[in-house]
């Protein structure tokens, strides 16, 4: 079976360089960036305002290879590919929640970005609580790790030089 997605836009981030950038929206927190929507794509827009956070998907442009154990940021152990949130996957797909500031036409302003510049977009669904944010949860091994997001940047684990 082969799947084909096609990008409907591209992030813009101040992002170029994978190490150094927040791991997640948490820790870009007041980070601002824009997604450039294609004009074929734009009327899919319509609605979209009224809402102030977005779920991004997109592709991880820059990702080559993977495995199925890997030492994520937040621990120094192995765990195993799918209880992270590393981006050397399978099918190299992100996930990020992001703020919408405003609607420029086809630019999307938005904030808490944690994002290379130049990711394709492959899909904007809105955030909604109520459907998103499950009240009682459990976090697996990052309930022992006692790090937090915030400080945590990229280094270069997930980066070309670094692949096995």
């Amino acid at each position: 079976m082969k799947i084909e997605y096609a990008p409907i836009g591209i992030i813009r981030s101040p992002f170029a360089d994978p190490r150094g950038m927040p791991i997640q929206p948490a820790g870009a927190l007041g980070v601002e960036g824009r997604i450039e929507i294609f004009p074929e794509f734009q009327e899919g827009l319509q609605d979209l305002a009224g809402f102030s956070h977005l779920i991004l998907l997109y592709h991880f442009h820059r990702s080559r290879g993977y495995s199925l154990r890997v030492e994520p940021f937040l621990d120094s152990h192995p765990r195993g590919l799918f209880a992270t949130r590393a981006p050397r996957r399978p099918n190299p797909i992100g996930l990020s929640v992001v703020q919408l500031d405003r609607m420029e036409g086809g630019v999307l302003h938005i904030r808490n970005i944690d994002i290379l510049d130049g990711t394709p977009l492959l899909d904007i669904k809105p955030y909604v609580p109520d459907f998103d944010a499950p009240r009682e949860v459990r976090v697996g091994w990052l309930e022992k790790s006692g790090k937090t997001v915030a400080g945590q940047r990229s280094d270069a684990r997930f980066t070309k030089e670094h692949q096995t």
